[in-house]
């Protein structure tokens, strides 16, 4: 299981569990048709994105263990929310996490992602995790270029969500290239 210890930090970010001030900006990200196309079929009220922030906000109970951790990643001068970053564990007999990302679209092209899903993946090792994967639509360019800039290999498709064709990528802790 999981443990969360936050916040997780990296040079610029924070890591921390999301708080219910972060409804505006995760409203923009949510309710973002450009920012959402890959993750969901359709941008989300405000009230859709109320209703997971709760859930988000049970993820990631401090106290609780738990399979997923959900979390905000802030500027940590600024404490302003510049995504949404997750970690599942997906597998218990083969240690196995998936991480996911979104970034607000004012924080693209800053290599937050990068960093996000380094820091995530390194505590993910430490928690005991062997390898974590992510799983990318390949008209994801940008999601493609990041899992690749973290040391991440393809290692095939699934159809995993939605029958949708992804492909699947996978970090161990020897692949790790960059730092956070």
């Amino acid at each position: 299981m999981l443990r969360p210890r936050y916040p997780l930090l990296t040079e610029r970010l924070l890591l921390r569990p999301f708080r219910d001030e972060d409804l505006d900006a995760l409203s923009v990200i949510e309710g973002d048709a450009a920012t959402v196309r890959y993750l969901y079929s359709a941008p989300r009220s405000r009230a859709a994105v109320r209703v997971s922030l709760i859930r988000r906000r049970k993820m990631t109970a401090i106290e609780k263990e738990g399979d997923a951790i959900r979390l905000a990643a802030t500027l940590r001068d600024a404490g302003t929310l510049v995504g949404d970053v997750s970690l599942h564990y997906r597998s218990r007999e083969h240690r196995l996490g998936e991480i996911g990302f979104v970034l607000h679209p004012e924080h693209r092209g800053h290599g937050y992602a990068t960093e996000t899903g380094l820091a995530l993946s390194r505590w993910a090792f430490e928690q005991g995790i062997e390898q974590v994967i992510a799983l990318v639509r390949p008209a994801n360019t940008r999601a493609m270029a990041m899992v690749r800039r973290i040391g991440m290999e393809w290692v095939g498709e699934t159809e995993k969500y939605h029958h949708l064709r992804l492909q699947q990528f996978r970090l161990r802790p020897a692949d790790i290239t960059g730092s956070a």
